[in-house]
């Protein structure tokens, strides 16, 4: 017959007791937490994938904020650029009015001062900044105005570059938040600000005979013209800038769902069942004073208690 020593008696009822503590204290954790995996020994596949799952809605949750980034920024250009279309269409309405034949050269004079007051307005406009204080169509030149012009000539030059400011606004979709100003006031077949600069000099030209006449009529045609060149392209560009923020409000909408999806597969991997917890915990709880009890029972016995 196997003898069993008091001293093993003891260590293994030690030993069984601290195990069911053990258990108890975790099932009680779990409940305070509500998770089920409170280190990845507990269940190394599903803290594997939960962590894979956490790391995809992180990455996620980071093409959310850059979309916000992006829609500020397309905002502050579509801004302009509605500001930009008013005053073209003033431009225009300036120029056909200067093609009344009763204007003497004193009115078409006025004219050519309110233009001038226009040409000023659109540099403005053409060297706006956003709201972090970068000029919004200098390329990656955004600490440097988009244009300058030159005090005796008149003449207004681009000097940004041709760089695209791009964001990454989901997993495989990078998107230009800025328009080039090159492209926005000197592109579509004209430059804006050299059809105001004409224009200006042609209404502040006397007319004086007939060739001259002939010589407004013409220009006032060219410029209407040109005018109607940069409406066209500054409503390309704004259809352009409109389609992108509508295109991230749809990977808003994909993103959201996304986020759902991710928080309901960590739930399934990561939450507790408290159902199943607190009956456990019960369980563990009778067991463990079951134990205690047995154990207090045993540890008394004594030889001379059958003397």
């Amino acid at each position: 017959m196997m003898r069993i020593s008091t001293q093993t008696l003891f260590e293994t009822g030690a030993t069984r007791i601290g195990e069911l503590q053990s258990g108890l204290v975790k099932t009680q954790q779990q409940i305070g937490t509500g998770r089920r995996i409170l280190t990845p020994a507990d269940d190394p596949v599903a803290a594997a994938r939960a962590l894979e799952v956490t790391q995809s809605q992180s990455l996620n949750t980071q093409y959310g904020v850059n979309r916000q980034h992006a829609k500020r920024a397309l905002g502050a250009v579509e801004d302009m650029l509605s500001s930009v279309t008013a005053l073209l269409q003033d431009v225009k309405t300036t120029v056909i009015a200067a093609g009344n034949g009763s204007f003497s050269d004193t009115e078409r004079g006025f004219l050519a001062t309110e233009l001038s007051g226009r040409l000023e307005q659109l540099l403005g406009l053409a060297n706006s900044r956003d709201a972090m204080g970068n000029y919004l169509f200098s390329g990656f030149q955004t600490t440097a105005p988009a244009f300058s012009k030159d005090a005796i000539t008149g003449v207004v030059q681009y000097d940004g570059d041709q760089g695209q400011q791009l964001m990454q606004v989901d997993a495989t979709r990078q998107m230009a938040a800025s328009s080039l100003g090159q492209t926005v006031f000197q592109g579509g077949g004209q430059d804006v600000f050299a059809t105001l600069n004409d224009l200006i000099t042609l209404l502040q030209t006397p007319v004086v005979d007939a060739a001259a006449a002939t010589a407004l009529t013409g220009g006032l045609a060219t410029a209407n013209g040109d005018v109607d060149l940069a409406l066209d392209n500054v409503l390309t560009i704004r259809a352009s800038v409109g389609s992108r923020l509508q295109e991230l409000d749809a990977l808003d909408n994909a993103g959201e769902d996304r986020n759902l999806q991710y928080s309901q597969i960590l739930s399934d991997l990561q939450d507790l069942d408290y159902t199943q917890a607190l009956t456990q915990l019960s369980q563990q709880q009778i067991t463990l004073e079951a134990a205690q009890r047995s154990f207090v029972t045993i540890s008394g016995l004594s030889l001379f208690n059958f003397l």
